[in-house]
């Protein structure tokens, strides 16, 4: 815990004329401390978010915030052009006086100092298949305001985060030598992904022929990674950008897609709770492409329906590749605890393919009604 001296002295460094009040910790993030400071101008508040970036996971603060500054400087211009309200609708770094984007205290801990989006809140569940379009909105805008980002300026600060044949290399490494002896254990799971290895290959060896751009990616497209405006209930911004960085569109919609229309928990055990809410797919569909429907090719919009079987395949190759290695990346709370976050994302694949031509002929028809285009 930091004491309000500590986050005096911090906030110091950066380039704000303005009486700090106080501040309150943000209990959202499972990565980062954040921090909501207020501040009083002219007889009225304002706050911004002071947050420590995990240097343990990030381990590149500079290549991290030369990522972010890039983005948020383009997507400000975007807005403004637009005729849109920049504090609200991306969020950007304020600067230290010395001109960075992040102040290192004297214990080594890496700061920036961040925008706070008044009057904005985010779900943490999917109340409604609204809520699920309109984050759909979200991220499908995100990628429409980035689509002709000068990609040769980012960099990749996790090489091959989403390479999912190299995700099925490493799991049959692991496999090999069986660091923890539970390979036995998951037999089922193992030749499940190996019936599947072919289809690892598909998404990066169409970037690699050109048939998928390299585009800005967000890379962690959660719910409560976009902020609502309290009043009118529409999606204002995207957050959590450390892991911006190249890829393939379809990535940032599959995860999405993984991540939320599953009809079950992550680590259910029980997997006959486990599929695909097929009208949850379709209103994403339809909210993504509605805002990048017009920016995006139309193999990409072909390969939307893949991309979510293909996520959710890699997330539990993940899982089972941590299991045999005896739990030493994801968190567990028990001892077969990534075992069965490994089941329920391959009962989820194997819902997928039963309802893959159903996906097909959503994304078609979406594509259709929405952009007048065909896949």
């Amino acid at each position: 815990m930091y004491t309000q001296k500590e986050i005096t002295d911090i906030l110091f460094n950066f380039s704000i004329a303005v009486k700090f009040i106080s501040y309150a910790p943000l209990d959202d993030g499972h990565i980062n401390d954040t921090f909501k400071v207020t501040y009083n101008v002219g007889g009225k508040e304002l706050h911004h978010l002071l947050q420590r970036i995990n240097t343990d996971v990030f381990k590149q603060p500079d290549v991290l915030m030369a990522n972010v500054g890039y983005v948020t400087s383009f997507l400000r211009d975007k807005i403004i052009a637009s005729g849109g309200n920049p504090e609200r609708e991306t969020l950007y770094c304020k600067p230290c006086k010395d001109g960075k984007k992040y102040y290192i205290d004297p214990k080594g801990k890496v700061w920036r100092l961040y925008n706070f989006v008044e009057d904005s809140f985010s779900y943490n569940s999917i109340e409604s298949p609204e809520v699920f379009y309109r984050a759909g909105q979200a991220f499908g805008q995100f990628q429409r305001q980035l689509s002709d980002f000068p990609i040769e300026s980012l960099a990749e600060t996790i090489p091959d985060f989403h390479n999912t044949a190299k995700r099925y290399h490493n799991l049959v490494v692991s496999i090999e030598k069986n660091a923890s002896g539970r390979a036995v254990c998951a037999a089922p799971e193992i030749e499940f992904a190996r019936q599947r290895r072919n289809e690892t290959y598909i998404l990066t060896g169409k970037a690699e022929i050109g048939d998928l751009p390299i585009r800005v990616t967000h890379n962690d497209t959660k719910l409560n990674n976009v902020l609502f405006d309290k009043k009118t209930n529409t999606p204002i911004c995207v957050v959590d950008l450390d892991t911006v960085m190249p890829g393939l569109s379809v990535y940032d919609f599959g995860d999405a897609i993984r991540y939320g229309a599953n009809t079950a928990a992550e680590d259910e055990k029980d997997i006959s709770k486990v599929s695909l809410d097929i009208n949850l797919y379709e209103q994403y569909v339809r909210g993504f492409l509605s805002t990048a429907g017009e920016s995006l090719t139309a193999e990409e919009v072909a390969c939307m329906p893949l991309s979510a079987k293909i996520m959710t395949l890699e997330c539990g190759m993940r899982f089972l590749t941590d299991y045999i290695d005896g739990d030493v990346y994801f968190k567990t709370a028990y001892k077969e605890h990534n075992l069965v976050r490994c089941r329920t994302q391959f009962a989820l694949v194997a819902d997928m393919e039963k309802k893959f031509d159903e996906m097909l002929e959503i994304t078609a028809r979406a594509y259709s009604e929405i952009c007048g285009k065909t896949i």
